[in-house]
């Protein structure tokens, strides 16, 4: 089993910034992918941003610019640096990690997918 605790949400003013973290833990895994996704009361989650493990990054173009997603690969942790937040910025952010798993010394080629159990971000006069 993996978890993911979040951390860093809360109020902020337009124009204001935010810096969320993501640490996967658990026994015998290892992290490929990790990813911020948001959501709103009765609407889809979406994509804000993505990162491999090599680096390369992917976001959602409403926050190009403004957000910048990093890890840190030994910490198993995953940051959303958010700046220059607009109210429609105002949202739950949940965590996503893609898994690998190992049997003994062996890592297995199957991946699984975890969330976090979200953090609410609100930006607000």
């Amino acid at each position: 089993q993996v978890q993911l605790a979040e951390s860093g949400g809360g109020l902020v003013q337009p124009g204001g910034s935010l810096r969320l973290s993501c640490a996967a833990s658990g026994r015998c895994f290892a992290v490929n992918a990790m990813g911020w996704y948001r959501q709103v009361p009765v609407s889809q989650r979406e994509l804000v941003a993505t990162t491999t493990r090599g680096g390369s990054t992917n976001y959602a173009d409403s926050v190009k610019g403004r957000f910048t997603i990093s890890r840190d690969n030994a910490k198993n942790t995953v940051y959303l640096q958010m700046s220059a937040l607009k109210s429609e910025d105002t949202a739950v952010y949940y965590c996503n990690a893609q898994v690998m798993h190992y049997t003994g010394a062996v890592l297995l080629p199957a991946q699984s997918d975890f969330w976090g159990q979200g953090t609410q971000v609100t930006v607000s006069s």
